[in-house]
C-alpha cells in the first residue's frame, strides 16, 4: 500500500496533477491524501483583531473543506477504483510546515505536485511551492507540469554529469520504476563542444553502467553550453515519457529547474520530473 500526498488549491495543474497520479497508479493500491493548506496573512498597515483573524481562518477552512470533498467527488464519478481510497485535509499553516507534518504522521511514499509554467521571459520554471517543497522536504515528489498528460514512461531521461557518486540505494529506486513499466533509462550527459570526462566522472559513469547491466539503458552525450538547451535538445529528439533527478547533485539541479528561464525551453510544461532524495 502506498500513501500519496497531493497538494492542490483546486486549480486546473492541481487537478491535472491529480489525474496524472490516479492514473499513474491506478493498478496500485494506494491511500490518497488530498491537502489544501490556506495561510491569512495580517494586513500590513496593522494587525486585524483576533476574533476578525479567528472567523476568517474558520471561514477559510469552511470553504476549503468543501471543496476538497467536491473534489473527492469528481475523482469517484470519473475515476472510480477500487485500489484506491482518500483522505481530504485542510490545514491552516504555513505550506512547508503542513507538508513536513504530514509526510512524517502519514508515512509519505510520494508527494505529488502541479506546477503550472511561466507566463514571461524572466520567470523561473517553477514556482516557489514547488521549490521549496524539493528542497525542504525529504521525500520523493513527482512535479507534474500544466500541460502533461499521462502515457506509460517508456522512455525515462536520467541527466547527470558525472560529478556525485550516487547511492546505489537511489539508483534502486530508478530501477523499480523502470521495471514496474517496462521503461528505459536513457542516461544524458551535457557538456561544451572538446569536454572531456575527468577520471572521477569516468569511475562515476562506469558505476551507472554495472547499476543498471541488468535494465535496458544507454549513455547519451548533448553538447551544448546550457545544459537546459541541451535537455531540450534530447527530449526533442526521441519521445522522453518522463525525466528523473537525484536532489543531491544541487548544481545540475539548479541548472535544470532553477536557472532557466521560459525561453526556448518548453519541456518544462509536458514532462513530468520525479525528484529522489537520498
Amino acid at each position: 500500500m502506498k500513501n500519496i500526498l497531493i497538494p492542490t488549491d483546486f486549480s486546473e495543474n492541481s487537478w491535472n496533477a491529480i489525474v496524472y497520479g490516479l492514473e499513474y497508479f491506478k493498478n496500485t493500491n494506494c491511500t490518497f491524501y488530498l491537502l489544501n493548506v490556506s495561510l491569512y496573512t495580517l494586513p500590513v498597515n496593522g494587525d486585524a483583531p483576533i476574533s476578525a483573524s479567528l472567523e476568517i481562518q474558520e471561514a477559510l477552512i469552511k470553504a476549503a473543506k468543501a471543496e476538497l470533498k467536491t473534489t473527492e467527488k469528481k475523482i469517484n464519478t470519473l475515476y472510480p477504483n477500487k485500489k484506491h481510497t482518500f483522505h481530504t485535509i485542510s490545514s491552516y499553516n504555513f505550506f512547508i510546515e503542513a507538508v513536513k507534518t504530514l509526510v512524517k504522521e502519514k508515512k509519505i511514499d510520494l508527494i505529488i505536485m502541479g506546477t503550472k509554467g511561466a507566463s514571461g521571459l524572466t520567470e523561473m520554471i517553477i514556482g516557489s511551492n514547488t521549490a521549496d517543497l524539493i528542497t525542504q522536504v525529504k521525500c520523493p515528489v513527482l512535479i507534474v507540469p500544466e500541460n502533461a498528460t499521462y502515457s506509460t514512461p517508456k522512455e525515462i531521461a536520467f541527466p547527470t554529469d558525472y560529478n556525485i557518486y550516487y547511492n546505489p540505494d537511489i539508483l534502486i529506486e530508478i530501477i523499480d520504476l523502470a521495471k514496474e513499466h517496462t521503461s528505459a533509462i536513457r542516461i544524458l550527459h551535457v557538456a561544451n563542444k572538446g569536454e572531456e570526462l575527468t577520471a572521477f566522472q569516468k569511475e562515476n559513469k562506469e558505476l551507472l553502467h554495472n547499476i543498471f547491466t541488468n535494465e535496458q539503458h544507454s549513455f547519451h552525450l548533448v553538447t551544448n553550453k546550457k545544459v537546459a538547451l541541451g535537455i531540450q535538445c534530447f527530449i526533442e529528439s526521441r519521445d522522453i515519457d518522463m525525466m528523473v533527478m537525484i536532489a543531491k547533485n544541487i548544481n545540475l539541479f539548479q541548472r535544470i529547474l532553477f536557472k532557466p528561464t521560459v525561453e526556448d525551453i518548453s519541456y518544462h510544461t509536458k514532462i513530468p520530473f520525479l525528484v529522489l532524495h537520498e
